[in-house]
């Protein structure tokens, strides 16, 4: 328990623009590979809990989708997800990097300025920058955000990842857990199927492709010793489904059997994993296929 005997909780929500590395800082927050990483923007398209328990508190870590401004109505759900986050937040740390302009994104930026919440400004990729172009870089944005708290960090290299959690704990309201002390996520085993699979697709197939598929469990039986899943990739174009298959079945076999590696680490449990391809034309703009997805529209 804390020092003074009260329990504490709280939502630390993670937002910023695409690439920074939210997702890298979450799953190095939370302990557990929760969030599916590539190099690819868009990679996160849905708001994932991650929990961490102790005696003394829970942390409710949000990852949020990159924001961007959207071009169809998947990005407007996925810009959703990250909006929401603003408004339900105990501690909101926005992550940014050395790499990206200050001004990249000064609408969503206009937004946390206004936030009451307390804000950790994350200056992710610290080991790409000299130190005083850092130095330089952190006063920049003090000037924007006075109010916010200033972690320079490498997620990757696990730097100041310490001294962050130490304040977020320090910032986290007096509270009975929100969820119970074992959980983990709120997510359902099937959803880390679908984002695996989905992951594998991003690494391995170009241009538009990955971005137009969505992976869909239609089974997820858990035997005594083996998980039996069969899932179904859906993609917006005939052309897309050649793609994603290749020749002789090929290209979906290699990411089968990539993605069936990775499911049975998640789950320490062997896998039968079955893969199907079907076009769903144009379901990134229409509400009735994202609804189903589970992707947040209002």
């Amino acid at each position: 328990m804390q020092e003074d005997g009260q329990h504490k909780s709280g939502f630390v929500n993670i937002v910023g623009n695409p690439n920074v590395g939210k997702s890298t800082l979450m799953n190095r927050l939370v302990g557990e590979k929760i969030s599916i990483i590539t190099s690819k923007a868009q990679t996160t398209r849905h708001r994932i809990i991650g929990i961490v328990n102790e005696p003394g508190y829970q942390i409710v870590y949000s990852d949020t989708p990159g924001v961007l401004r959207p071009n169809y109505k998947l990005q407007e759900s996925m810009l959703n997800f990250s909006l929401s986050a603003l408004d339900d937040a105990d501690v909101l740390l926005y992550v940014t990097d050395t790499v990206e302009t200050i001004d990249k994104n000064d609408d969503f930026l206009a937004k946390v300025q206004k936030t009451t919440v307390p804000v950790l400004l994350l200056v992710n990729k610290i080991d790409l920058i000299r130190q005083s172009e850092l130095e330089a870089m952190v006063e920049q944005w003090h000037a924007l955000l006075p109010k916010a708290d200033i972690f320079p960090v490498s997620a990757l290299n696990n730097f100041n990842i310490d001294a962050l959690k130490k304040r977020i704990l320090g910032l986290l309201p007096p509270s009975p857990p929100y969820f119970e002390k074992d959980a983990l996520t709120d997510k359902p085993a099937r959803f880390f199927v679908t984002e695996i699979i989905r992951e594998k697709a991003l690494l391995y197939y170009q241009k538009e492709v990955p971005y137009s598929i969505e992976v869909v469990v239609e089974e997820f039986k858990e035997e005594a010793k083996l998980l039996r899943i069969r899932a179904v990739i859906m993609v917006e174009r005939e052309s897309q489904k050649g793609i994603v298959i290749g020749h002789k079945g090929a290209a979906l076999k290699k990411l089968g059997m990539t993605a069936r590696k990775d499911i049975e680490r998640f789950f320490d449990k062997k896998v039968f994993l079955e893969l199907y391809v079907k076009v769903e034309k144009d379901w990134r703009d229409r509400d009735t296929m994202l609804r189903t997805f589970g992707y947040r529209l209002d």
